[in-house]
């Protein structure tokens, strides 16, 4: 029986996609050694420029390092740099996302291959387990229909759509009693769910909670308009982590409209505090550099920052990224002035973060994901990472930590 080995660039959508297709290999073992298999395939990401490059580079270390085994590309890369790659012949199959439920028929063809299929296609597949991993993510919708300027992923993944909520539950209920205890919603554009079905994701939570087993659910990036009166009822709930990921891109509202963002910064900051108010960590994603980010956007903006209750973020420098509009406006920022604003920013936040873990030291509930030599990590309701000691083997295992010992970058405590 063929080794089939799985290298996933990017998000938690393409770790999910990889679970699909691993749950698909009925003729091929899954091998965790790419030098041992004789198929790798590569779950792409082409979210910037430098995720094609690193994809690339990684298919050239497979041929030069490993040169008998086929390579086939999936993820969003497929769509952005297959037909390319493909036809240099440095990959030996290309499938679109509509294709990984096929992808055990698809490894066993003989000729090189390149089934690219569209961009409308939703899965079905139920995945009973999650290779390696304690928490489990649940795919819930594929697709945005946003265009901010910057962003490449609509074009790759197609309009917002929705899984099934019969799938989705059935999906979570399957898991749940497989002993996973934690899931987290995940797919493009999250807060959309539901709208093509005449639901939400709102409505959605409500019957998750209600599955035997489920002790916690994260939810992936939001919009902020997404957040209504309707899912604001839930942040009480005791299965609902108490952290939200809520994206801004920027506190300025000029880079907002360049970026062709829906939201601006008056109602975000009045969202912001409506939330930390019940109790809640905030993250968000800021993206530095964007063409036209005058110093006097940046003065402002950073003053903005420090305004909100964020503990948590993912700062992102602009990278461009080819096709969209973003790559054809001006002035460019000086990578020197990016990276000074990007540690700034992320300085700022790092402060917010030991400030806010400082006050939460007890009756965080932890689940614990593996761990090393008696020490082992996992993250708190409020997403912040606690590394435990204990001589007894704890992966995998709940816990309620108090006396917490918060340092610079992580929480700790010995049991």
């Amino acid at each position: 029986m063929k080794k089939v080995f799985f290298k996933t660039f990017g998000c938690r959508t393409n770790q999910f996609d990889t679970q699909v297709m691993i749950s698909k290999l009925n003729d091929f073992r899954l091998c965790r050694d790419e030098n041992e298999s004789d198929i790798i395939v590569i779950n792409s990401c082409t979210v910037t420029n430098g995720a094609d490059s690193s994809v690339r580079n990684y298919i050239s270390s497979v041929r030069r390092n490993h040169p008998h085994a086929k390579v086939v590309l999936a993820g969003c890369g497929a769509y952005a740099k297959g037909e390319s790659l493909f036809e240099e012949n440095k990959i030996f199959g290309v499938m679109g996302h509509s294709e990984k439920e096929k992808v055990n028929d698809l490894l066993k063809l003989t000729d090189r291959f390149y089934q690219i299929g569209d961009l409308n296609h939703i899965d079905s597949t139920i995945v009973e387990e999650f290779v390696g991993k304690s928490r489990a993510f649940i795919k819930i919708q594929e697709g945005c229909d946003f265009r901010c300027s910057y962003c490449i992923i609509p074009y790759v993944r197609g309009d917002a759509r929705s899984h099934s909520e019969e799938i989705v539950l059935a999906q979570i209920q399957k898991l749940a009693q497989n002993g996973f205890g934690e899931f987290i919603l995940t797919g493009t554009n999250v807060g959309s769910y539901g709208k093509d079905q005449g639901s939400s994701i709102a409505k959605l939570l409500k019957r998750i909670s209600l599955i035997r087993g489920v002790r916690r659910v994260r939810i992936g990036s939001l919009e902020p308009i997404q957040i209504d009166d309707e899912f604001k009822e839930l942040l009480d709930e005791p299965w609902m982590a108490k952290h939200l990921h809520i994206a801004l891109q920027h506190t300025d509202d000029n880079m907002l409209t360049l970026m062709n963002r829906r939201n601006r910064f008056i109602t975000d900051l009045k969202l912001f505090e409506e939330i930390a108010s019940r109790g809640y960590a905030l993250g968000t994603d800021f993206i530095v550099a964007h063409p036209g980010e005058t110093c006097e956007i940046w003065k402002e903006a950073i003053s903005r920052v420090r305004s909100l209750p964020l503990t948590h973020i993912h700062a992102f420098t602009y990278s461009q990224r080819d096709g969209t509009p973003s790559a054809q406006m001006y002035p460019s920022i000086r990578g020197d002035v990016a990276k000074a604003r990007h540690q700034e920013l992320t300085g700022i936040i790092r402060e917010k973060n030991l400030i806010f873990r400082r006050k939460h030291t007890d009756r965080l509930e932890v689940l614990l994901e593996g761990g090393k030599d008696g020490i082992y990590h996992g993250f708190d309701q409020y997403f912040n990472k606690i590394f435990v000691t204990s001589t007894e083997d704890l992966s995998g295992n709940w816990i309620v930590a108090d006396q917490v010992k918060a340092g610079d970058e992580d929480n700790r405590i010995g049991l």
